[in-house]
């Protein structure tokens, strides 16, 4: 019985994806960067984040579908990516903050896909994506 117990452990773990949980502390250290672009305001009008208006505003992106921001003006590819049903993920978020073109090449299918987000942050990216769906719970 123990080591049926111990199999399944060990299978679970193998199955769990391999992705390292982010900080959400240094998460809004590191959001710093993106504040240039995004805020963070509440759908009840609370900013919690002041930022600009170049990028959607960033409340409640985790669990999002891609593009679907209201009165945001996306990008074709954007949109086509939301069509699919993908969704915003803490893990999607920090593989998209890496290479935002390369991110949206893949999950659009289109090799030509644009994105307006040039900025990219090699590292921190889970952190930020923890921060951002931290902010949308409290």
């Amino acid at each position: 019985m123990k080591i049926s117990l111990y199999a399944a452990v060990a299978a679970l773990a193998l199955a769990a994806p391999a992705f390292a949980a982010g900080d959400v502390a240094k998460g809004e250290k590191e959001f710093k960067k993106c504040m240039t672009c995004h805020s963070i305001t509440a759908a009840d009008g609370t900013v919690i984040k002041k930022g600009g208006a170049v990028g959607p505003n960033l409340f409640g992106v985790v669990g999002r579908t891609v593009g679907s921001y209201p009165e945001f003006a996306y990008s074709e590819a954007y949109g086509e990516t939301g069509a699919k049903g993908v969704a915003w993920t803490e893990e999607a978020i920090a593989a998209y903050v890496v290479d935002p073109v390369k991110w949206l090449k893949e999950a659009s299918g289109d090799d030509k896909a644009k994105s307006k987000m040039t900025f990219k942050l090699p590292k921190g990216g889970e952190d930020v994506a923890a921060y951002l769906a931290s902010v949308a719970t409290n």
